[in-house]
């Protein structure tokens, strides 16, 4: 593929770009001379690099259907990056804060942010003039390097930092009211703490054509195709909004008049309601109905979250052969009274008393929310659904193998980036064409994320001094960052190379309860600093990883993920501050209004009080559900059976195969993955992602390099901007709630 486009870039076109400085054109080493090449992508066709191979390995999907050219003459940091980049990073910061606050569960995609960028920014072109002192603010067509630095940014500041909901309830619930100054550095250095961790891991999880991202090549395949020229990005275009109008007009339906539609099961309507085991069983169309065995979702919405033109069918069989177990194991435990759990619901995460009503937590803490020993003895211990107590340790499992698998398997990987402190230097010697064409631009320097890892570590922990007392002590801060930094390099390989996020934040929990008995604040840090931390990370990996695709200079990225993350901070935190001084009342009450509701704070501060005041009382050595603790030393053991069979397997052989194509991690995880909220999007998944990744990639892999992954952006991101419509016009966003009428 490689060769293909060297090809392509030397016979490109070359048409006069603008006068304007940008920044691209200072960062570019000397040391290419004349001999670098320009190659105007504005103006590149891609056609003849579509050929009919079939695609073998997972991660050339990076190499066929994503194109190396660059042109290093593209203005990056223009008038329009700047003023877009902080006009939407503002936006959607705000929309996002407000988001949180409300009694619908809706974010701010990336998608989102790259259409509406889209279109402002090719609006600005057409209407700002472009001659004589204007073609310094409007220098030729928006392109896509702009394009891409407003979606990082915008992206960035549009993921509502933990640390925001963290004092929002340590307002709310403790009365603790942090100055505005602490709140807006505790939320950014929060933040620069997984950035900094994830610019010293690109050498494993960023360079390496291994760590492709399967989920952002989707959105690479888009910008590529809005901003490339040619017959073939002119088809692609028409065939993005043909669709993207398509699930637009399609996925209101299913949204607002005919819920049912949302998720349809055969078997649940031929029982007609007389069996609870049939519900139990196969129903998914509602929240917590059921785990959705043979049901199919017709909505977009739901059946994206299972990514399924998107997720390599390997990625797609470690899923489902995980909740084939889960079927089993999720329905036996449950009618087989484990954990004595036959005479509560079949799926819930909320804490049961001994009656099955709802556990009452305040009855046991004292007014400073600490555990009142002689209120427990009265009260009782809480108690779990089977099948939430099943998809804890499920999830604990994962993590424990998850650490195991990296290190039998991806030894190789983590001692070429880790082996002589190598991943502290710069100029990495990579064999990825992406990579390559990136070596024109000047590098971040290690010490720079290094530094920027310190600080924003010193900060965090001189905000959790409060007052004269210690939110967290800074030894716990030190000690779960350090955790999250381990657990970002498994999680991070993982998702690098599946697509797939393992969770850990049940483990962090219990390991919390156990560092931090009955102290339900330093229990809430933390979740931010061992748990958030980690995906911060991944989310910070995902970004630049996006830059390398697109060919953004490296410090360009970089600064693009500091402004977002600075303008989200500021943004989070203003907009937190006045939503909770004027809507105090109902983000406390438990039910809230139809416009407020603070349901996911007060979740925090829940599993927080729980967590800190009963860790030991409900997970220590024969405790009720010491199991999910332990889950995670079992876990540790899953990798080993498989990982022996392909050591003492001859080379080739289909046991050696078999072993190596399994990751253990992944399987236990969608074990215990289905009882939450609805779940009938798994089997339209399955059938979607085997028509895309099996079907069309090996017996259509021409319009599968051209059109699959067009396909899955269209769909995504028509069907996350009808929703964000409805969110205001029906669904209350806006204030008012309108029911569809009955008829």
């Amino acid at each position: 593929m490689s060769a293909k486009n060297d090809t392509v870039d030397s016979v490109a076109p070359e048409l006069p770009h603008s006068d304007s400085v940008s920044y691209s054109e200072n960062d570019i080493k000397d040391d290419f001379g004349d001999e670098k090449q320009r190659v105007d992508v504005e103006a590149l066709s891609v056609e003849e690099d579509v050929g009919s191979e079939i695609i073998e390995k997972d991660e050339d999907v990076a190499l066929e259907v994503i194109s190396t050219a660059d042109d290093p003459e593209l203005p990056v940091f223009t008038f329009r990056t700047v003023f877009l980049g902080i006009g939407l990073s503002a936006f959607t910061s705000v929309l996002a804060t407000i988001y949180t606050f409300k009694p619908q569960n809706a974010t701010v995609s990336q998608l989102f942010c790259l259409i509406i960028a889209y279109v402002l920014g090719t609006a600005m072109h057409s209407i700002m003039p472009s001659k004589g002192f204007w073609r310094y603010l409007n220098p030729g067509p928006f392109n896509i390097k702009e394009h891409t630095i407003i979606v990082i940014m915008s992206s960035t500041a549009s993921t509502v930092a933990v640390a925001m909901e963290v004092i929002a309830a340590l307002d709310l619930f403790y009365n603790i009211r942090l100055n505005a100054a602490v709140s807006i550095f505790q939320i950014f250095a929060s933040q620069m703490i997984g950035y900094g961790i994830a610019g010293l891991l690109r050498t494993l999880l960023v360079y390496p054509t291994y760590a492709f991202y399967p989920n952002y090549i989707s959105v690479v395949n888009l910008l590529q195709s809005l901003h490339f020229g040619g017959v073939l990005n002119h088809k692609k275009r028409r065939f993005f909004w043909i669709v993207f109008a398509t699930i637009f007009f399609w996925e209101w339906i299913p949204q607002y008049p005919f819920p049912l539609l949302t998720a349809i099961s055969i078997i649940c309507l031929a029982d007609n309601g007389r069996h609870t085991f049939v519900r139990n069983l196969f129903g998914a169309g509602s929240s917590n109905e059921g785990i959705g065995l043979f049901s199919f979702g017709t909505s977009w919405t739901l059946i994206s979250q299972g990514y399924p033109l998107v997720w390599p069918w390997r990625t797609r069989t470690y899923v489902h052969v995980g909740m084939a177990i889960g079927y089993l194991v999720l329905t036996l435990s449950y009618y087989k009274n484990a954990f004595n759990g036959r005479d509560l619901v079949f799926m819930s995460t909320a804490l049961f008393n001994n009656e099955g009503g709802s556990y009452n937590q305040t009855a046991i803490l004292t007014p400073e929310n600490t555990l009142d020993a002689s209120k427990l003895d009265s009260v009782g211990l809480p108690r779990y659904t089977a099948t939430y107590v099943i998809s804890q340790m499920c999830y604990n499992f994962s993590l424990g193998a998850a650490i195991v698998h990296i290190f039998l398997w991806h030894w190789s990987d983590l001692k070429k980036a880790f082996g002589g402190m190598r991943f502290l230097k710069s100029g990495q010697d990579i064999d990825d064409p992406h990579y390559q064409q990136m070596r024109k631009y000047k590098e971040v320097p290690q010490w720079w994320y290094l530094a920027l890892f310190v600080a924003s570590l010193a900060i965090g922990i001189g905000c959790s001094y409060n007052h004269g007392q210690w939110l967290i002590p800074a030894w716990s801060v030190i000690l779960f960052t350090v955790i999250s930094c381990v657990v970002a390099i498994c999680i991070g390989f993982i998702t690098a190379t599946t697509g797939l996020q393992i969770q850990i934040k049940h483990a962090i929990h219990i390991l919390s309860a156990f560092v931090h008995p009955g102290k339900p604040v330093a229990v809430m840090y933390v979740n931010l600093y061992g748990n958030s931390t980690a995906y911060q990370t991944l989310a910070m990996l995902q970004d630049l990883k996006l830059g390398q695709y697109v060919k953004i200079p490296p410090r360009a990225t970089f600064a693009a993920q500091l402004a977002g993350s600075i303008i989200g901070s500021v943004f989070n935190y203003t907009m937190m501050i006045s939503i909770v001084k004027n809507n105090r009342e109902a983000l406390i009450d438990p039910i809230g209004t139809r416009v407020w509701s603070g349901w996911i704070i007060q979740g925090y501060n829940s599993s927080s009080v729980a967590m800190g005041a009963l860790g030991k009382e409900l997970f220590t050595y024969g405790k009720p559900y010491y199991l999910i603790a332990f889950a995670i030393f079992i876990g540790l053991l899953f990798p080993f059976p498989f990982w022996i069979a392909h050591k003492l397997s001859p080379k080739g052989s289909f046991v050696a195969r078999a072993s190596e194509y399994i990751i253990t991690p992944i399987v236990a995880l969608y074990v215990g993955y289905l009882p939450y909220s609805v779940n009938g999007q798994w089997w339209s998944c399955f059938v979607i992602g085997l028509a895309s990744q099996v079907w069309a990639r090996s017996r259509r892999p021409k319009w599968f390099k051209k059109y699959n992954y067009l396909m899955s952006a269209a769909l995504d991101g028509g069907s996350q901007v009808i929703l964000f419509i409805l969110s205001f016009a029906v669904f209350g966003a806006s204030g008012n709630a309108v029911d569809f009428p009955n008829w």
